[in-house]
């Protein structure tokens, strides 16, 4: 029975590594995989914010949603019937979204008090994102982690008392000039508003 016992506790061994190679071996490995599923296995509870996009005329164009995740938060964004090209996105720091040229929604989101842009070296703001590029039929998407971010509560909170909007501007931002990386006008618009998922 001893030797069964032996036996047993060397194929577990043995299984075990054969297990340990099949796992990322360095850390490169281990970040291609986090950048390839960014929230799978990181939604830490069910809470989520969406803003339904509207242009000045009132016509729906798309959703950006915001849902909780480990260590921050995470936008996806979808439009329709928007002009092709890129644009400039952000999440502006008040949730008023009053036609036609929606600056009641304020500045860009910047809790953290940095200037504009993705390639600015004292950036960016948290509501500063990647250009949504705009197909030819007028549909486009992107997804994008808010590292640090809340959704409700606590210094970088989204949903603070002034709210949030989400707004998509007529040009592309070149991510460099403070504040608003020269994106043009604004012209869609939507207020987040607390859902569940």
């Amino acid at each position: 029975m001893r030797n069964i016992v032996l036996t047993s506790a060397a194929c577990a061994a043995i299984a075990l590594t054969g297990c340990q190679q099949e796992s990322p071996s360095n850390e490169a490995d281990i970040a291609t995989v986090t950048e390839e599923t960014p929230t799978t296995g990181g939604m830490v509870d069910a809470e989520s914010a969406t803003a339904a996009l509207q242009t000045a005329d009132g016509t729906s164009v798309g959703e950006a949603r915001i849902s909780t995740m480990d260590g921050g938060l995470n936008l996806t964004l979808s439009v329709t019937g928007m002009p092709p090209g890129n644009h400039g996105v952000h999440i502006h720091q008040t949730g008023k979204c009053d036609a036609p040229d929606f600056k009641s929604a304020g500045g860009h989101w910047n809790p953290t008090d940095k200037e504009h842009g993705l390639a600015n070296d004292n950036g960016s703001h948290m509501g500063d994102f990647v250009n949504l590029e705009v197909a030819a039929d007028g549909t486009g998407s992107l997804e994008r982690p808010i590292k640090g971010a809340t959704l409700k509560g606590g210094a970088n909170a989204l949903l603070d008392s002034d709210g949030a909007a989400f707004i998509v501007h007529a040009g592309q931002d070149d991510q460099m000039t403070d504040p608003s990386g020269d994106s043009g006008d604004r012209i869609a618009c939507g207020v987040f508003e607390k859902t569940a998922s």
